[in-house]
């Protein structure tokens, strides 16, 4: 991957655009790093870590959400009759 400033970046813009077509560019501009590339973020394919296998499917979310509105609306309307 060839590494390049950003001024020579800027001063051959076309040239490493068309080069970023068939690989990854690097642009350093001061302590920062930048990569470009012609990947489309859809063909990154991640695999599954440990976020993942601790997600909740949307039917586990929606029953623990269920109890958890239930339970806060009991305490709110028994606070209501307390107070009433």
């Amino acid at each position: 991957m060839p590494e390049i400033s950003s001024k020579e970046f800027i001063t051959n813009q076309k040239k490493y655009f068309d080069m970023a077509l068939d690989r990854e560019v690097l642009v350093r501009r001061g302590k920062n790093k930048f990569v470009i590339s012609n990947a489309n973020p859809t063909d990154v394919f991640l695999e599954p870590d440990e976020d993942f296998r601790r997600a909740l499917s949307a039917e586990e979310f929606k029953k623990r959400a269920r109890v958890v509105v239930e339970n806060a609306y009991k305490r709110f309307t028994n606070e209501r009759s307390i107070t009433s």
